[in-house]
């Protein structure tokens, strides 16, 4: 557990870790903000110990007049991002997650997106090829490159394809995370019952291929005229939503923001739980200012339950009790990690 005031660098620490894991930063979009001002190079370089061994991660974000460039190497060798995603796994949680809840469906396709392109190297295949061909449908609907009817077909052929692969990926994720969210919930969330549903916006009756297929293609042919009319693709997964809800009450419209703050701790755990068991791996856990506005009941309840996980780390601004005896506390002032000592 890293402790320490506002504003020392605890937050920074965990992003650093975060981004050996995924590559990308888990507060803010734009990689330049990443570099301090007046510099134009940062590098973040990490090891981790595996089943399958020593690995040694390297991200390094280099900024210049013709903008900023992201270069990564693994055990010494260059990589394309693709190859560096997924080495190792991680799953954070911070104060921006609680979008999760109440936020806009982009936040938890994100989410989705995020956890499937660590576990599975073809889903950001998948997505990639999906974006691509989303981009180009919208750029012919909107009329800024010219197009006809076959090049249109040809960009929905990929949709479908591209777009099947990720709708069972979620649905599989999903259905997954619900059953170990709902556990989780309950062993430190009191008796209100969490679940979890896949709100695809393409609705289908099984979950093959076939079926799926079939059905965005229909779906695609009852928005055909409300798409050239909006000039937007309105059908595929990149209109999905997750629904989150307590004792079948809508969390985003009732949920206190403890019961929201709970939830998606919950939701975080069962990330955990299903990463470890799909890739055979522990990932690694951040938790940033986590236990901020629980109560000691369901704080002492929450590092109970992440107290056997084989690493996590831990922001807060004070040292809470009890902690477990094989927990390590560091305290961390003006970006420096001062003491470290076992409870």
């Amino acid at each position: 557990m890293y402790v320490g005031a506002n504003a020392q660098g605890k937050s920074n620490l965990l992003e650093s870790i975060a981004m050996l894991g995924t590559g990308k930063s888990f507060r803010t979009s734009r990689d330049g903000d990443t570099v301090r001002n007046g510099v134009e190079l940062a590098v973040v370089r990490g090891e981790a110990s595996l089943r399958t061994g020593r690995v040694e991660l390297v991200c390094a974000i280099e900024k210049s007049g013709r903008g900023t460039r992201k270069n990564y190497t693994v055990n010494g060798g260059a990589v394309r991002y693709a190859a560096y995603l997924g080495k190792i796994r991680v799953v954070t949680f911070v104060p921006a997650d609680l979008q999760l809840a109440a936020g806009t469906p982009g936040a938890r396709r994100a989410f989705l997106n995020v956890a499937l392109s660590q576990s599975e190297p073809r889903y950001y295949y998948e997505l990639a090829r999906y974006r691509k061909a989303l981009q180009q449908k919208n750029a012919i609907l909107r009329g800024t490159v010219a197009g006809d009817a076959d090049l249109l077909e040809i960009y929905e052929h990929t949709l479908i394809d591209a777009g099947t692969e990720i709708i069972l990926a979620r649905d599989h994720l999903v259905s997954a995370l619900a059953q170990e969210a709902r556990r989780a919930h309950a062993r430190f969330g009191g008796n209100e019952r969490l679940t979890l549903t896949y709100e695809p916006n393409v609705p289908f009756e099984s979950a093959t291929r076939d079926a799926v297929g079939a059905a965005f293609e229909a779906r695609l042919r009852q928005t055909h005229e409300a798409e050239r009319a909006r000039k937007t693709a309105l059908a595929g997964p990149h209109r999905d939503d997750v629904g989150l809800s307590l004792d079948d009450v809508s969390l985003a419209a009732y949920g206190s923001q403890g019961q929201q703050r709970t939830a998606v701790l919950a939701l975080k755990i069962a990330e955990y739980a299903v990463m470890k068991e799909r890739s055979n791996e522990a990932p690694l856990l951040l938790l940033d200012d986590v236990l901020s506005e629980l109560d000691e009941e369901r704080a002492t309840a929450f590092l109970a339950e992440i107290g056997d996980y084989e690493q996590s780390f831990v922001t807060a601004t004070h040292l809470p009790a009890p902690l477990q005896s094989s927990a390590h506390v560091a305290r961390v002032s003006h970006g420096q990690v001062e003491a470290l000592a076992t409870c």
